[in-house]
């Protein structure tokens, strides 16, 4: 009889695709689905690399394990300049997205994950898979759903003698927000020699303009990862890189053969390609689409902190946490935040993501709401035009996001 392995006899796939997935199934047999499950850019690819991907169509051969020399020498320019740190090609590693580098990272570094509650879906499944401990660090509303200097620093006295890894992502998914005090966040880092991996996936799309990470105060012990998917709509090209100080050479030195043996390299013609992600100006693109998300995220907030839903602002990327806890206090017939998605999602067609998938306990009605679903390529053109992006704005352009909200609200005053 074939035996899978413990470890790995329980994995599921992962909340984001699948929710999507199952979504896409319900589309086709006729139903009205209104997307907040899985976050991915609508907008379209910078035209500019579309281009220089016809022009690379041809690009056969396989590149070094590392990458391409000229994409990393972009990024490690780029984020010399992003992250106030001096980086050549020598410190880039180019993988399948920053999802597998992730992984791979977990693979390789020989310790304790520590994990902020809320954390991405997938961080502590990754870990399961190369069975490193899980310690997850409770945060709330009031510290912005982000990792305290003082929890971090309580967690690290707790075992001294193993190593620890912490894995920080800001601006953050699920909450949609940025952390508040990387400085002293990273005093304790370096006080008690942690391993960051800072998750800079949505480091553009910063609310403020302002690009911020950890590694501005600790780049001795910060792994950057970083990619091409959120802030410039390229998800489906899977190219990520990971960024290393020279102090943790021997981290990205372990990674080089553990890639040769796995996915070997990134394909040619997107490594070529990329190269204009970093190389050319997209201040312009980031700009119109940043306004547009701000825009939007405003609109939710209104709306459901209207008729009592407790949720902070967005302060970047494409998502909000969402606790449903008030408005539903009378409806006990709801008593997780998986019961509610699928009450949702049944009921009026809304698909989002419940908190347990992001670390929360079952019976905490928290949810994500990702407000992805329109046509980013029409938005950005009629936001060119000079138009005001308020809430008409959205009703046109963003339709299913107002009308799924719309519907949203409508539930919530039945159902209070």
């Amino acid at each position: 009889m074939t035996k899978i392995r413990e470890n790995l006899a329980n994995i599921k796939a992962s909340s984001t695709l699948a929710i999507n997935e199952y979504s896409k199934k319900l589309e086709s047999e006729g139903r009205e689905i209104f997307k907040f499950g899985l976050g991915q850019s609508p907008f379209p690819i910078p035209e500019v690399m579309v281009n220089e991907l016809k022009n690379n169509a041809h690009q056969k051969d396989y590149l070094s394990v590392a990458g391409l020399k000229e994409l990393r020498e972009s990024i490690a320019k780029y984020h010399s300049y992003k992250n106030k740190n001096i980086y050549n090609e020598k410190n880039v590693i180019i993988g399948p997205g920053s999802k597998e580098l992730i992984f791979q990272l977990q693979l390789v570094i020989d310790a304790e994950l520590i994990l902020p509650i809320p954390s991405w879906v997938s961080y502590e499944p990754q870990a399961n898979i190369v069975k490193n401990d899980v310690i997850w660090i409770e945060t709330n509303f009031e510290e912005n759903w982000h990792l305290t200097p003082e929890k971090l620093e309580n967690q690290c006295k707790t075992n001294k003698d193993k190593e620890k890894l912490l894995i920080l992502n800001s601006p953050n998914n699920p909450s949609g927000t940025i952390h508040p005090d990387l400085e002293g966040l990273s005093k304790i880092a370096k006080m008690y020699k942690v391993i960051v991996i800072s998750d800079e996936i949505y480091g553009e799309l910063s609310y403020s303009g302002s690009y911020q990470s950890i590694s501005h105060y600790y780049s001795e012990g910060t792994i950057i990862t970083s990619g091409i998917s959120k802030w410039c709509g390229a998800g489906g090209w899977r190219l990520g890189a990971a960024i290393f100080p020279n102090e943790l050479s021997i981290i990205k030195r372990a990674m080089e053969p553990l890639a040769s043996e796995t996915f070997s390299a990134v394909s040619s013609p997107i490594q070529f390609a990329t190269i204009k992600a970093y190389s050319e100006d997209h201040s312009n693109y980031i700009s119109i689409t940043r306004k547009i998300f701000i825009s939007i995220s405003n609109f939710i907030h209104q709306k459901l902190t209207f008729v009592g839903v407790k949720c902070l602002k967005a302060e970047g990327g494409f998502y909000m946490l969402c606790d449903f806890t008030s408005v539903l206090k009378k409806t006990t017939a709801i008593n997780s935040s998986k019961k509610l998605c699928n009450i949702l999602l049944e009921e009026i067609g809304f698909a989002m993501l419940p908190g347990s998938d992001f670390g929360f306990k079952e019976n905490y009605l928290i949810c994500r709401i990702a407000f992805v679903d329109f046509d980013g390529k029409n938005a950005i053109n009629v936001a060119s035009q000079n138009k005001e992006i308020d809430e008409r704005f959205i009703r046109e352009n963003c339709p299913k996001i107002h009308k799924g909200i719309e519907k949203l609200i409508n539930w919530i005053i039945k159902n209070q």
